[in-house]
């Protein structure tokens, strides 16, 4: 018996972490996780690469929502007043059709009823998000290419 194979470590499939690396890559993913009983596989990509990571004791998993909770609270209520454009999915916002093309909108703007505010890319779909009403740009709450997730706060509409 080797130092590898002693009791009671946890044995890791290496091809199941691969799979689930090249899944990632095939859907776009930031991270995925796998539990089987005591053992649970995260593999998650950062700044384009994929990292490895494994738990072997079982977290709960009620705590992670609720310490995000209380801190996206506070954000939510120093919205500016007006109607706001939420992200519909994850991705990556733009503000411009393409670098060094003009804004969509920026604040002070003013916009139409389903014109593009930016665009949200997802898996490489580019994702034009409108506006929901007329009015002016009162915030632009992402930066050009920024990552967003669902129901993110992306613009605010007077």
């Amino acid at each position: 018996m080797n130092d590898k194979q002693e009791k009671g470590a946890m044995q890791v499939d290496v091809q199941l972490v691969r799979d689930l690396a090249a899944l990632l890559d095939d859907t776009n993913l930031t991270e995925i996780e796998v539990e089987d009983g005591d053992r649970k596989i995260r593999v998650a990509r950062k700044a384009g690469a994929v990292a490895p990571a494994y738990v072997a004791a079982p977290a709960p998993v009620a705590a992670a929502p609720a310490a995000a909770a209380p801190a996206a609270a506070p954000a939510e209520a120093a919205l500016p007043s007006g109607t706001t454009v939420r992200s519909p999915i994850v991705g990556t916002a733009y503000l411009a059709a393409e670098p060094g093309a003009p804004a969509f909108a920026a604040v002070g703007s003013t916009v139409k009823q389903g014109d593009t505010v930016l665009i949200v890319e997802a898996m490489k779909v580019m994702n034009a998000i409108t506006a929901p009403t007329s009015g002016t740009v009162k915030a632009v709450l992402v930066d050009n290419g920024q990552p967003v997730e669902y129901d993110q706060p992306l613009i605010v509409i007077e």
